[in-house]
């Protein structure tokens, strides 16, 4: 415990010596990343702030990530995704417009239903992942990760503009409201607490997409033995209101 106090002074007296310049950098670093409505509910309850994609977001409560994922899976848990890119687009040919950026059918969603859907480009690779909402108000409700932030609103924008000079009726805006997200924790790509194994979610050749198939996949250089499973990876208890 001694030696850790001597570290911890040690680390303070070079924290004091850099230049003042340095420090105000980095200070300055911290102020300028932009925080969601709930940042003071967030500070107050515990949540571990850390920077994400310009914003200053919760990693982690005072409960433990396997606790908070367990009570998500058997429960629900609301979070905070003010941080995301939301869009609003409108005009007659607002369908016309995502259909011709995205991978989902647009056009038959009802009022106020959502799709999970991707940004694709020319050749048929994956840009991001989004969900549109067809709202009863006359508009398409778009939500897009913030990590993604600009690549996604470059590419509404331009396709807006194109459609416009071809004479379409679309506009885009952007919205700057709160937003949050009731989950019941779908995991993939880590560690699953409830199943005590890895789940991930990926593509393979159709000759190997049958439940059950032996796979040999590549994680960070090394290989692991995979099995390909139906989803969801754990059974549901949740109910879709009709």
């Amino acid at each position: 415990m001694q030696r850790a106090g001597s570290m911890m002074s040690h680390l303070g007296s070079c924290l004091q010596a850099l230049p003042s310049a340095l420090r105000r950098s980095l200070s300055s670093a911290q102020d300028v990343l932009r925080r969601t409505p709930l940042y003071d509910f967030h500070l107050a309850h515990g949540g571990k702030m850390v920077a994400f994609a310009g914003w200053n977001l919760p990693v982690q409560y005072r409960d433990s990530h396997v606790d908070s994922h367990l009570h998500t899976r058997r429960h629900c848990s609301l979070f905070d995704v003010s941080h995301m890119l939301q869009t609003k687009i409108f005009g007659h040919d607002r369908v016309k417009l995502m259909e011709s950026l995205v991978v989902g059918d647009i056009a038959e969603l009802k009022p106020n239903q959502g799709t999970l859907s991707l940004f694709t480009n020319e050749a048929g690779g994956i840009l991001d992942d989004l969900i549109v909402t067809n709202t009863s108000e006359g508009h398409l409700y778009v939500v897009s990760n913030a990590g993604c932030w600009e690549k996604d609103l470059t590419l509404m924008q331009d396709k807006v503009r194109e459609l416009q000079n071809m004479g379409n009726d679309v506009g885009l805006e952007v919205m700057d409201n709160a937003l949050l997200a009731l989950q019941g924790a779908v995991t993939s790509g880590c560690p699953s607490p409830c199943l005590k194994k890895n789940v991930a979610m990926g593509y393979v050749p159709c000759e190997y997409s049958r439940p059950g198939t032996l796979l040999l996949v590549e994680v960070r250089r090394k290989q692991q033995m995979a099995m390909v499973s139906k989803m969801p990876f754990v059974p549901t208890n949740y109910y879709t209101l009709k």
